[in-house]
């Protein structure tokens, strides 16, 4: 079998890695010309982890980003709402890291480039179209060479060709009126040295953690600056690498010092501003096509919110893998992939518009909007508890469940 991935994203490069490790050929065609460290911080949530571990990739992750060890949520005035331990520090088996985009993306490049050899990583080759036919799929790139493979999978992102071809009237991505505006800062520790935070609510909310270490003790930091605006006005297309400006977010969030974080400070010493319109798309009625199927973005993009986004690509990757590997028909097993991944990443797709683990600070900004005493007279502990269980549930990574689930790594094939 042959498969072709149009998209060396993270999700296109994990399925990559997936592939050759089950032993099956794979080709991988990006439209960048050149593969640079772009964009700012994400994380790697356990059961992702998990799966990067069994590709062999755990210690270069994590000696790229920071292991995690406390997620915690505040309201405006940086009282803590809700915090818990995340990664092996919550009993996973598992770590959670927090990572630059780019770092982990060039972690994945490095080992395809590697694992399949440079002649098998294909830049500068935009996806064009595709036909299919009873024996294979031909993909064409825009620069008129072509491809055959058993099978194409669309790694190509939230605005993918395939995508495109099989639902032409879908219309853009769907904002909801949020802009991000995000960037790193070199800063001094704080909490735990290893703590992602949230603070605020829906419509203005500030998230920050750590994703490298610097010699002096100083920490590279990703922070996010969030601000819900007239969902009726003029938004330009998305893109990781939009310059943003300061002044446009900066008063809003200007007397937000804690005890714990100096916000206007750290968004002082940025170095560089992005930004960036919180967007998804509806959940569609199906991702696979014959011997096309959609991954990663280009099936189901999901507002940021929950650190769900790359962890989900790179479990799409590892479920198509296995099918691919286990069930001979090649459309029969993309349509495997399809019935456990589809539905899971629309329940989360929901879960997101509605804030998923982030509603205790949308909670707690209703009840208690000038502050609080005490949180338990705000929002009692067990509420607090499920609303984080739940969600860990519903993305599939509750700790015993995960820990206990059987390993998506397929049999090797015979070469």
């Amino acid at each position: 079998m042959r498969v072709l991935i149009a998209g060396g994203g993270i999700g296109g490069l994990a399925a990559a890695l997936s592939l050759h490790a089950a032993g099956i050929e794979v080709e991988v065609f990006e439209q960048a010309p050149e593969i640079r460290p772009l964009g700012v911080g994400i994380n790697v949530l356990p059961h992702a982890m998990r799966e990067l571990t069994e590709l062999g990739l755990q210690d270069r992750v994590a000696a790229a980003g920071i292991v995690t060890r406390e997620l915690a949520y505040a309201n405006r005035f940086g009282q803590m709402i809700w915090s818990e331990p995340r990664g092996r520090f919550a009993g996973y088996a598992w770590p959670q890291v927090s990572i630059h985009r780019g770092h982990l993306h060039l972690v994945l490049l490095e080992a395809a480039r590697e694992r399949l050899g440079d002649a098998r990583i294909v830049l500068g080759a935009r996806m064009a179209g595709f036909e299919q036919d009873a024996t294979g799929v031909t993909l064409r790139l825009e620069d008129g060479r072509s491809a055959r493979g058993d099978v194409l999978v669309a790694a190509d992102g939230i605005h993918s060709v395939a995508r495109t071809a099989f639902y032409p009237d879908e219309g853009p991505p769907i904002w909801n009126g949020a802009i991000l505006w995000r960037a790193t800062s070199i800063a001094a520790p704080f909490l735990t040295g290893a703590t992602m935070a949230l603070a605020g609510n829906r419509d203005v909310k500030f998230v920050v953690y750590p994703i490298a270490d610097l010699p002096d003790g100083r920490k590279l930091t990703n922070w996010i600056a969030e601000r819900r605006v007239d969902p009726d006005q003029e938004w330009k297309r998305e893109d990781w690498n939009r310059p943003g400006r300061i002044e446009d977010f900066f008063g809003t969030f200007a007397d937000w010092r804690f005890p714990w974080l100096d916000v206007p400070a750290l968004i002082r010493s940025a170095q560089s501003v992005y930004e960036f319109p919180m967007v998804d798309r509806n959940p569609l009625p199906r991702w696979t096509h014959g011997r096309v199927t959609l991954l990663g973005d280009a099936a189901h993009p999901l507002y940021p919110i929950g650190s769900n986004g790359a962890s989900q690509g790179i479990l799409d990757a590892r479920t198509l893998a296995l099918k691919l590997a286990t069930i001979d028909d090649p459309i029969a097993a993309l349509e495997a992939y399809e019935a456990v991944r589809r539905p899971a990443t629309a329940a989360l797709l929901v879960a997101t518009r509605g804030d998923g683990p982030d509603m205790v600070l949308d909670i707690a900004e209703a009840r208690a909007p000038d502050g609080f005493a005490d949180i338990e007279a705000v929002m009692p502990l067990a509420e607090r508890a499920e609303i984080a269980a739940h969600y860990k549930r519903l993305a599939g990574f509750e700790p015993a469940m995960l820990n206990a689930r059987p390993s998506l790594s397929p049999p090797r094939k015979a070469a």
